[in-house]
């Protein structure tokens, strides 16, 4: 067995709060080049431009890519030889306040849906815990703003709706979404599972590297299809007009009840932050 102190979670969560809101993941920032370089549209590119010098002035100046610095999202992979000193939760969310308030990220979290008093310091974070196979532990933080989390979408689609009916799902929840995400967006689509699982990998989805293919043909060709027909609609940057309004499209599928088809359309704008770390 392996021991990780709680104080080391905490270090590492606040730096991680900080890293992911300034420095844009290199391959978000080389998928706005090589849409740029392929954009038609005078408007488009200058949106694309400004998308690339705000990335560059941030990862410069260590300020935030967006005043909008998120949700704290954690997706944890926990080795079952590793155990925590102390507790993993109050670890993560010790972290994030002192990531958040040291890093000058601005606090967006109420304490409750309906009577909406800040609570300060950004908690509490969400925590998904994954228990894999060894002494590994892996803690990644994906950040997640208000404008695009709200143009997200579970469907609870018919069997008989299939392929064909999950792909015009996503486009028309792209398509109705327009200019709120502030795109180009990252796609993350979730198929199967169940209400809650699809919704949580639509989620995870937006964590795969640009560039990167589904290992299955099937949903890499699908991926492919996506990405292409979103697109074609024409929405472009900002909204703008042009045939750059996603960079990316990644699906995950998970087995599911044979009378149900759940599917799931997580919506990322183009400052997708995520940052991992490895214990």
């Amino acid at each position: 067995m392996r021991t990780i102190h709680a104080d080391k979670i905490t270090e590492v969560v606040a730096d991680l709060c900080m890293n992911a809101n300034y420095h844009l993941g290199d391959d978000i920032y080389q998928a706005l080049q090589d849409f740029r370089a392929k954009e038609e549209s005078p408007v488009a590119i200058e949106l694309l431009e400004q998308c690339i010098k705000n990335a560059q002035i941030a990862h410069e100046d260590e300020v935030p890519i967006c005043q909008d610095t998120g949700f704290a999202v954690f997706f944890v992979e926990m080795g079952d030889q590793v155990t925590i000193d102390g507790n993993l939760t109050e670890a993560i969310s010790k972290g994030v306040a002192k990531g958040y308030t040291d890093g000058y990220l601005r606090k967006s979290i109420v304490e409750d849906p309906l009577r909406r008093k800040n609570t300060g310091d950004n908690t509490p974070p969400i925590i998904w815990t994954d228990m894999i196979p060894g002494d590994g532990f892996k803690i990644t933080i994906a950040p997640k703003g208000g404008g695009s989390e709200n143009m997200s979408e579970v469907k609870m689609l018919k069997p008989s709706d299939g392929e064909e009916g999950v792909k015009d799902f996503v486009v028309d929840r792209i398509k109705r979404s327009g200019a709120n995400p502030c795109p180009p967006v990252i796609v993350g689509v979730g198929i199967g599972g169940t209400y809650d699982k699809c919704a949580w990998l639509s989620k995870k989805a937006l964590l795969r590297e640009i560039g990167s293919k589904h290992p299955d043909p099937y949903y890499a060709a699908m991926e492919d299809e996506l990405l292409e027909r979103i697109n074609k609609l024409g929405i472009g940057p900002q909204g703008l007009g042009g045939r750059t309004t996603a960079l990316a499209v990644f699906i995950e599928a998970h087995p599911c009840h044979i009378a149900s088809l759940p599917a799931a359309v997580n919506v990322q704008c183009h400052a997708a932050r995520h940052k991992s770390v490895e214990l």
